[in-house]
């Protein structure tokens, strides 16, 4: 090849590689939106006013709730899911708080209450593409709400092992939140979605030492993951029956990862990494923080 090729092929590259690299700047500045994050404004309701609706006719799950925004369009979308026995009642909380944040979310009620984790897994999955189909239809009252790149999942109890099993078996979600998760299956080490765990130290249902912990121990060393672990609590700690201080930091660190993962917006990171969340420890409502940042 001739010196005239090469520097054409040179220049070339270079223009691919500067268009590339501006296509990257611009998809990161278009998920951060909004002024940037404080301590302050992660720890109350976000700045959104927000609207719900229930999902007439559910497809693959019981019941739901969508919670979004009433201004803008192409949220990420969260499927938040009960454990064993409970209704959307016990985690609806989380509904009108994340997405005043800048998502749009499902709460969903499970087919029967009695359905064990890889059934959760499915119906929060099903949840999140009707709800994505609905979005894209121009009737729904949260038309053009959903990105439907962007998806993550939470869950409490067996909604939370339903959200591991999720996570593991479906690589494109963005994120995944279990809360006091409780799974027979032990072994999640293919799992490459980021994933904070949030435990209760007092959990007599799913003990951390055997759930929890064991879960975040199989986690390769490469995955992107956290671990929260909330001081003296019980079982039903990240519940709607939590107390205020609770559910302030578990809402803090629930909307920096969802932030952080299903936005990409890096100015959350601080908020899970380093001195942030030393001062919740030294607080007394936190007994472990584990991370692998940076991220």
């Amino acid at each position: 090849m001739n010196h005239t090729k090469l520097t054409k092929l040179s220049r070339l590259l270079q223009v691919s590689l500067g268009v590339s690299a501006l296509a990257l700047s611009l998809a990161v500045q278009a998920q951060q939106t909004g002024a940037d994050p404080t301590t302050a404004s992660i720890e109350k309701a976000g700045p959104l006013a927000v609207a719900n609706v229930k999902v007439s006719s559910p497809s693959g799950y019981g019941s739901g709730t969508v919670y979004y925004p009433t201004t803008g369009s192409a949220y990420g979308l969260v499927s938040v899911t009960p454990g064993f026995t409970e209704g959307q009642s016990a985690i609806n909380w989380l509904g009108p708080l994340l997405a005043s944040h800048g998502f749009v979310v499902v709460t969903i009620g499970t087919k029967t209450i009695l359905d064990v984790p890889t059934n959760r897994a499915k119906q929060m999955m099903a949840a999140l593409a009707q709800v994505t189909a609905l979005s894209a239809t121009k009737t729904s009252p949260f038309a053009g709400k959903v990105d439907a790149s962007r998806l993550a999942v939470m869950g409490h109890s067996m909604g939370g092992g339903g959200s591991l099993d999720a996570a593991r078996d479906n690589p494109n979600l963005k994120a995944s939140i279990p809360l006091a998760p409780w799974e027979t299956t032990k072994d999640y080490s293919k799992t490459t979605v980021p994933t904070l765990i949030v435990s209760c130290e007092s959990d007599a249902i799913a003990p951390v030492k055997d759930h929890a912990n064991r879960f975040y121990d199989s986690f390769t060393p490469t995955l992107t993951k956290a671990l929260l672990e909330m001081k003296g609590a019980s079982h039903f700690c990240t519940n709607s029956s939590a107390n205020t201080a609770t559910k302030t930091l578990i809402g803090k660190y629930s909307i920096s990862w969802l932030k952080r993962f299903v936005d990409g917006d890096t100015r959350y990171s601080p908020f899970l990494c380093g001195a942030p969340h030393q001062a919740d420890l030294t607080g007394s409502l936190i007994s472990t923080y584990k991370e692998n940042c940076p991220y």
